[in-house]
């Protein structure tokens, strides 16, 4: 093919950075009829937002850890306080509590950078010391610092271009850090000893499908090193009260097989897929962790998520129907592990629940974190003892929110093949129907969009939209089967989903105009169902959209590259996926239709999905189509995940919203 965009990939190139900065400035032109529409939507953002709120502490050894942001500033505060029991302290928002010792002030940190984030923060088992990493530019290279929390010093140690994550060695003396490859693969391990120039390095991966990372055993027994492709996984472990040791392996890879572990006090669990499409747990001894008795048996309709193992039970986190669920199995001398295992039951059609914060191995309570549609962001203590679920905080929603106008349902679309595909919609009571809606979708590497509560959503609810998410295969919602009916060469089921999805809103009277929406591995989608069916979609916004797919899997220079091969297939040497590929990537398979306004959102220091994808798509989507308009909107100082600033965020997040608003009521 001629890639007459090529030029575009060269960002130390003043033409690139002048065209980016162009094409902003005509975004601008082209919207600046929205700008009050804008600023109405940033302010019913922040107006909904207690902007000075505090998070539920959370118990680890001798101290409770919380965040807190005030007004007015962009980034949280880490704290904590002396613990004294399981129930954790008061707070009330604006008001410090007694003894509160700041961990860190990202404020402080952020300076006036535009760009700040913290990708590691992890402290010593016994609370003294504090590993953290930060990064400025957005590009997820982060510099690892040390503060001694006895006297809030800086240490002299100072370690540049670290990955996320990293794991003290019990007695903390020594951090284990990953550090990531030109490809922006983490792909080697090293011990830091504090006060020493020299660190170790423990593991490197050769091979280049592989990721590693290393963790802290909650139990604060045993450092796990991970090496993991898309679709196998290699575990190593090793005594953490003896850091300088050598790493042994729990099972030798396999291809195909997936397993992670978890310590249990005296045995191990294994969560795998061996023979277990939706996973099996186990259970194997400490001195043969490699040796594994089946425990859950596989379940065709119970996809296993993962196992959190305490001192006195544990808890495995599931999906089954869509909906994820939570299963307590106590431990006691007198119950075999699992004979007297119970779900906890929520009461709402459409939830999320999961794991919020439980680093404590000796606990009689379970945090968790529970949200829906109309249930703003809710955490929960649930007692072992009472089997009561405690309500410590539910996320406020200034202005007058209340669930009780709001309605959550779900549909199913009959895809081309006859599958049925969820749909979880929300909207105002009052709302009639059909009505203009955002539907969203992402549909790769197995992640699940599950049913959650926006507050910039309410901007969008409140004037008459209905919002609904597409869980298309490619994702995770129906278990493991439903993801690999997603990816290689049964990808295009991804987008024939979504196209049925939204001829399905529309037949069954539920819409009249529909925007999609979608980002990263979503934005792909939002390409190519713009490329199959431009005539269901009143508008697309695409958000850091990996829209220029066959040219990044074929090269291997790239950051992710070799590694998605699992995910995509490898164009470069097999004909049969190029020509696949070829056939569906957004970029390639631009033609002289009519297609619907769109709207392209990136970040000139984005390294999974770089910018010049967008921008390439949108410059042969004005050259090649018609309709349009076809706008593009770099940040010139961010990353993946957009601004790095709460009130730079909802500004960002205000502009799309505002786009949106328009197409949906044009």
């Amino acid at each position: 093919m001629i890639d007459e965009y090529a030029w575009l990939t060269d960002k130390d190139d003043p033409e690139t950075i002048a065209y980016l900065e162009a094409e902003n400035a005509f975004l601008q032109q082209q919207t600046a009829h929205l700008d009050d529409l804008r600023e109405q939507v940033f302010q019913e953002i922040k107006g909904r937002t207690q902007e000075t709120d505090l998070s539920v502490p959370s118990r680890k050894g001798a101290w409770w850890y919380f965040s807190r942001t005030e007004e007015g500033k962009q980034y949280a505060v880490s704290c904590r306080v002396p613990a004294d029991g399981e129930t954790p302290p008061a707070v009330t928002p604006g008001e410090r509590l007694d003894r509160e010792q700041v961990l860190l002030d990202g404020n402080e940190l952020a300076g006036d950078s535009a760009f700040f984030s913290v990708g590691t923060s992890a402290i010593t088992p016994d609370g003294t010391m504090l590993a953290f990493s930060t990064d400025y530019k957005g590009d997820e290279r982060f510099t690892l610092r040390f503060k001694d929390l006895g006297t809030g010093e800086l240490l002299d140690d100072e370690i540049e271009g670290v990955f996320y994550g990293g794991a003290w060695a019990a007695d903390g003396s020594a951090f284990f850090y990953t550090r990531v490859d030109d490809a922006w693969r983490p792909y080697q391990v090293y011990r830091h000893t504090l006060g020493t120039k020299e660190d170790v390095l423990v593991y490197e991966e050769a091979d280049e499908r592989y990721w590693v990372g290393i963790g802290l055993t909650r139990s604060e027994r045993y450092l796990v090193l991970g090496a993991g492709s898309k679709i196998t996984s290699e575990v190593r472990i090793l005594d953490a009260n003896d850091p300088s040791g050598e790493f042994r392996v729990v099972r030798p890879r396999e291809t195909g097989v997936e397993y992670g572990i978890e310590h249990a006090g005296d045995f191990f669990y294994v969560l795998h897929n061996e023979n277990a499409e939706n996973f099996e747990l186990a259970t194997a001894p400490l001195d043969a962790p490699g040796d594994w008795t089946p425990l859950i048996a596989h379940s065709e309709d119970v996809r296993l998520l993962e196992i959190d193992a305490f001192e006195g039970h544990s808890v495995v986190h599931f999906r089954r129907a869509g909906l994820t669920g939570i299963r307590i199995m106590p431990r006691t001398q007198d119950s075999q592990e699992g004979q007297d295992s119970y779900e906890i039951e929520f009461p709402e059609p459409l939830y999320d629940v999961g794991p919020a914060g439980n680093p404590e191995f000796s606990t009689g309570r379970l945090r968790l974190a529970y949200t829906s549609m109309i249930t703003p962001a809710s955490v929960y203590d649930y007692d072992l003892a009472t089997r009561e679920l405690i309500l410590l905080k539910q996320r406020p929603v200034l202005g007058g929110y209340s669930p009780d106008d709001y309605e959550q349902f779900r549909e199913w679309a009959t895809a081309e093949d006859g599958t049925r595909v969820p749909i979880s919609l929300v909207k105002r009571k009052d709302t009639a129907k059909p009505a203009p809606t955002v539907l969203y979708g992402y549909g790769s590497y197995e992640t699940s969009i599950d049913p959650g509560f926006s507050v910039p959503r309410l901007s969008l609810l409140d004037r008459g939209f209905v919002f609904a998410v597409a869980h298309v295969r490619g994702g995770g919602e129906m278990g493991r089967r439903w993801y690999e009916d997603g990816k290689l060469t049964r990808k295009k089921n991804t987008f024939t989903d979504f196209v049925a999805a939204a001829g399905h809103l529309k037949a069954s009277g539920w819409s009249e105009r529909v925007i999609a929406r979608g980002g990263s591995a979503g934005g792909l989608l939002m390409g190519a169902v713009a490329n199959l069916a431009p005539q269901e979609f009143a508008g697309v916004v695409a958000e850091v959209p990996f829209v220029d797919a066959l040219n990044t899997i074929l090269d291997p220079s790239l950051p992710l590259t070799v590694i998605e091969w699992d995910e995509w297939g490898d164009p470069l040497h097999n004909a049969d996926v190029y020509a696949y590929m070829k056939s569906y990537t957004p970029y390639e398979n631009v033609d002289d239709r009519a297609y619907p306004p769109i709207l392209a959102v990136t970040s000139l220091n984005d390294t999974r999905v770089m910018y010049h994808e967008p921008a390439k798509w949108i410059a042969r989507l004005r050259a090649t189509a018609n309709g349009g308009p076809f706008l593009l909107k770099t940040e010139m100082g961010a990353g993946h995940g957009g601004r790095s600033g709460r009130y730079d965020s909802w500004r960002e997040e205000a502009f799309t919203l505002a786009w949106i608003i328009e197409r949906g009521t044009v």
